[in-house]
């Protein structure tokens, strides 16, 4: 049996290597080593031969090869130009001429508004490689999994219920399998999760109907999983948990101390956001000293009342304080970085302002993380009136803060992040 693992392009108003990698496709496409030949693409790749070389800086971060495409008309009001990022249609077609005839292809999403990727990936397979059986699976999958059905897949799969995928492809997967990590060419960045799941239940947030409930995985095979990417080249460690820092002793803890004591030059990254209430004076003394080298964290928003009404995930106090211990553990401020919601459907008591110069005299950078209605989310609801959630193209983070706030304020709020993180 041939299995293609696939991640497929991005159509979106911007996008960049901010350490992109699709974990869960790989974590699935590694149950089939040693029982199917195995193949991967992905259209994200920087590092594949067939991408005009493409910068990356200190840390693995870059810009994605892009051309500008038409815009679906839910955009019209957006005059940003719309792009699609990723390897040229031709390189998979290539791809498919090189390992085809396959039998299985194993598609990953994302965000549900980027599905035209998925789109292009599903019509080329039919044009192509007519008998290849498609399987989409993740984000886009789970939370519009009646609009995946219509794209015209074999099999749509939801959350981590895999047993459909088990049978269609007849096998029986193995308990311990790693990622297919070893699909890349060339791998210096690579993704590793020490937990599933969450175990909060902020109202923005998708992670509570996407993933499992909140545990921690196996010390030993996080272990066997950051060996398999240390083989594999990677020297910059994204970490993907969605709450790192809770129950940091289970994994976090006896890990970074192993990392530590072997005397591993890593560099590890992120970029889902700790949650500051815990960060201790112990925990920063650990990151800094295994080799964490940034640190993005939620703030969301400087608003008591706020944080009051969306899940109180963190406050202003216990965001200074975890800053003021990461620096005082020998982070570096410019590493530190403070993600502020913009365009929230209660942005009135948001105060993203306020938020943004909260950060600044902290002496940290500030991140605007664009607000997506998600369907199903007590917030993204609230959004119903605003936009058609039916349709995934107006979950776009760039597209929902301007029809909510208007174009004037998203870009003065913008300028102003720009500003402070410049002085």
């Amino acid at each position: 049996m041939k299995v293609a693992l696939i991640n497929p392009p991005i159509y979106d108003f911007a996008a960049y290597d901010f350490w992109l990698r699709p974990y869960g496709l790989l974590q699935v496409g590694g149950s089939f080593c040693g029982r199917a030949e195995l193949f991967l693409f992905d259209y994200l790749d920087r590092h594949d031969p067939a991408w005009p070389q493409r910068r990356s800086d200190r840390w693995g971060r870059g810009k994605f090869r892009s051309e500008v495409v038409p815009k679906p008309p839910a955009f019209s009001r957006i005059r940003r130009k719309y792009k699609r990022y990723g390897l040229p249609r031709s390189a998979f077609l290539d791809f498919l001429d090189k390992h085809g005839p396959l039998d299985l292809a194993l598609i990953q999403t994302g965000m549900t508004y980027w599905y035209l990727g998925v789109k292009e990936v599903l019509d080329d397979l039919k044009q192509f490689a007519p008998r290849c059986r498609t399987v989409l699976g993740g984000s886009y999958a789970t939370l519009c999994e009646t609009h995946a059905w219509s794209l015209g897949p074999d099999l749509v799969i939801s959350r981590d219920q895999l047993a459909p995928l088990w049978d269609l492809a007849g096998i029986r997967p193995p308990d311990d399998s790693l990622p297919f990590w070893t699909g890349y060419p060339r791998l210096d960045t690579g993704a590793l999760k020490l937990t599933d799941g969450c175990p909060f239940s902020c109202t923005y947030c998708s992670v509570p109907m996407v993933g499992p409930e909140f545990k921690p995985r196996p010390l030993e095979r996080c272990w066997r999983e950051l060996s398999l990417l240390l083989e594999c080249g990677a020297r910059n460690i994204v970490l993907y948990d969605d709450a790192l820092l809770f129950c940091p002793h289970a994994v976090l803890v006896p890990l970074l101390e192993r990392v530590i004591d072997r005397g591993l030059d890593l560099a590890f990254h992120t970029p889902n956001a700790m949650n500051a209430r815990f960060v201790t004076a112990e925990l920063a003394g650990l990151m800094v000293r295994a080799g964490f080298k940034s640190f993005y964290l939620g703030l969301e928003s400087d608003s008591t009342v706020w944080h009051s009404e969306s899940g109180r995930k963190v406050y202003a106090e216990e965001f200074q304080a975890a800053v003021g211990r990461l620096i005082d553990a020998g982070a570096a401020p410019e590493e530190v970085c403070a993600y502020i919601l913009l365009g929230h459907p209660r942005s009135g008591g948001q105060e993203v302002e306020s938020s943004l110069r909260f950060a600044h005299s902290l002496g940290v950078r500030s991140m605007l993380a664009e607000f997506s209605p998600i369907p199903g989310t007590p917030d993204g609801e609230l959004c119903r009136q605003l936009v058609d959630l039916n349709e995934p193209l107006w979950h776009n983070n760039t597209l929902f803060p301007i029809v909510l706030l208007g174009e004037r304020t998203v870009l003065r709020l913008k300028d102003l992040c720009r500003e402070l993180n410049a002085s």
